[in-house]
């Protein structure tokens, strides 16, 4: 009898080429992950995941692993999404697409 499993579960099919540009080129990585730090410890920033984070506590959906959090919709209202459908859709080449 044939195994019902998902045979590609946990395996990596490929990596993107951000991903493989940052492997070879440790220098550049470095200077990504200098400026992420900084930009994501401004003031502006530490707002925005403030307020992520509070509607999260208030629909009971942070850190209960319940693989849910807020997805902003076109009409710039938050709802409750999958993370893994919400982080998806922004895809390749930082396109981002609103639900």
């Amino acid at each position: 009898m044939k195994s019902k499993r998902n045979s590609l579960a946990g395996k990596t099919t490929g990596q993107s080429e951000s991903t493989k540009f940052f492997t070879n080129n440790p220098e550049s990585r470095k200077k990504k992950n200098e400026y992420n730090k900084k930009y994501h410890s401004t003031p502006e920033r530490k707002k925005y995941r403030a307020a992520l984070n509070k509607a999260n506590r208030k629909s009971k959906t942070y850190g209960n692993g319940d693989g849910i959090d807020k997805s902003h919709t076109k009409k710039g209202t938050l709802v409750n999404e999958k993370a893994s459908s919400n982080r998806k859709r922004n895809g390749k080449g930082n396109n981002a697409k609103l639900k």
